[in-house]
């Protein structure tokens, strides 16, 4: 298997000349769009596409769309999410917010169009037709109402509301991990695993996930606006239901511990070449941006 930063090249090139500016265009939307999808980022989605691909034996540039199509997806929900109407953040990546450089119109638009472009490049992929069909649907249902958008609507309905664990596992699950997870099983379903490996890549990445946001949360309070290329504190500031309000930082860290460790164990039951996966686990719980 290859590295992080191979898998994550691979994706930077392959996402360099997805989208190309009409010459002469300036302030488009190819160009909005453009911004945030090159705007940086640790590119952790398809990178976990890629390696479930290759743990099983599949072909990574025949994968490399369908990789490159869930990190569209994650960008449009960024875009979305920095919106007035939603967080109304002016700094993501270190660098203006979408609708900050473009106006909240065009970077409502290029959200969509990211949207669109998604489905369009994973269907471009060089994979069978039933594959093909497997990987639009999982990823389908995990940026809809049964997944991220379903994650974002009970975020926002729960605001000013002191949720239980329950409650806010289930936002986050869906929020956060419900990408996460299309991710793993779109790796493994390209490389043409049966439904067992993929739902065991599912449950991985989904855990990962819940983990991930966990670690978020602490990272808003502990870490720094230059680490993390955005502002930290807005969490407490706006009153929002977090991990770290609910279970303090022993607690976050015991919980990150112990999602990862079951992670972990998922990939261990299911799948031979596990090392890269449960390194990128462990280095995910710990990550300091």
């Amino acid at each position: 298997m290859k590295s992080f930063e191979e898998y994550k090249a691979l994706a930077e090139e392959y996402l360099q000349t997805a989208i190309l500016v009409p010459e002469g265009e300036k302030g488009g939307l190819a160009e909005a769009m453009r911004y945030s999808l090159l705007a940086g980022g640790k590119r952790i989605r398809p990178v976990l596409a890629l390696a479930f691909a290759d743990a099983l034996g599949g072909d990574l540039l025949a994968t490399l769309p369908a990789a490159c199509a869930i990190e569209m997806i994650h960008t449009y929900s960024l875009i979305h999410d920095d919106l007035p109407c939603m967080d109304n953040d002016a700094l993501r990546r270190g660098k203006p917010t979408n609708h900050v450089v473009y106006g909240e119109c065009t970077a409502t638009l290029a959200g969509d169009a990211l949207q669109s472009l998604a489905f369009e490049t994973l269907l471009s992929a060089p994979l069978p037709p039933s594959v093909l069909v497997r990987c639009a649907s999982i990823l389908a249902q995990a940026a809809g109402y049964q997944g991220m958008c379903r994650g974002q609507f009970l975020d926002m309905i729960g605001e000013g509301q002191n949720l239980t664990s329950e409650q806010l596992t289930e936002i986050n699950t869906h929020k956060t991990g419900a990408l996460l997870a299309s991710s793993c099983a779109i790796g493994a379903a390209a490389a043409g695993a049966d439904l067992p490996k993929i739902e065991a890549a599912f449950q991985f990445g989904r855990q990962l996930g819940l983990a991930f946001q966990i670690r978020d949360d602490v990272l808003d309070v502990i870490s720094t606006d230059a680490e993390l290329g955005k502002p930290v504190g807005s969490d407490v500031q706006e009153h929002k239901n977090t991990y770290m309000a609910l279970l303090g930082i022993d607690g976050c860290a015991e919980e990150i511990n112990r999602l990862t460790a079951s992670a972990i164990s998922v990939l261990e039951e299911y799948f031979s070449h596990t090392e890269f996966l449960s390194a990128l686990a462990r280095s995910l719980a710990e990550r300091v941006n």
